[in-house]
């Protein structure tokens, strides 16, 4: 009988555990989805503050025909109001939580104006995220031309 309820008793503390797993990184994925309409939203109006407080402080940008960019070389452009996104638009959405990591993917459609010159990229892309003081940041983002047919 004392087997028995040791078994129950483990039994219950394991699907606990998993439920509470579950649950974890269910709300991780969600928040997640919400950061990118943040990312989305701040780029579609020029917000580098809501960008800042996305971004880890080593974040590195590589992007097409761009050099790699720091966080601090990415703020000072965004800053400039050298470029003014028309539309930025993010499709085929797929996150994925490893605790206190995560990797979002998805295509990337935006159209910005640069010098008066209206200029259209259609991406694929990669965000890491990384939980810092129980904060999402973004400490990568790659992104590549679609490949055409």
């Amino acid at each position: 009988m004392r087997l028995r309820s040791l078994c129950l008793m483990s039994v219950a503390l394991f699907l606990s555990v998993r439920l509470f797993a579950q649950s974890t990184v269910e709300a991780d994925t969600h928040e997640l989805e919400r950061l990118e309409t943040v990312w989305n939203h701040a780029h579609e109006h020029g917000d580098a503050d809501a960008l800042e407080k996305l971004w880890a402080d080593d974040m590195q940008v590589a992007v097409p025909r761009m050099p790699v960019m720091s966080k601090s070389d990415v703020l000072k452009f965004a800053r400039s109001g050298r470029m003014k996104f028309l539309h930025y638009q993010t499709s085929d959405i797929s996150v994925h939580v490893y605790t206190d990591a995560a990797v979002v993917t998805g295509r990337l459609q935006r159209t910005r104006s640069t010098n008066g010159q209206e200029i259209s990229d259609d991406w694929r892309f990669t965000k890491t995220y990384i939980r810092q003081a129980g904060q999402w940041r973004v400490v990568a983002f790659h992104a590549s031309e679609v490949a055409q047919p």
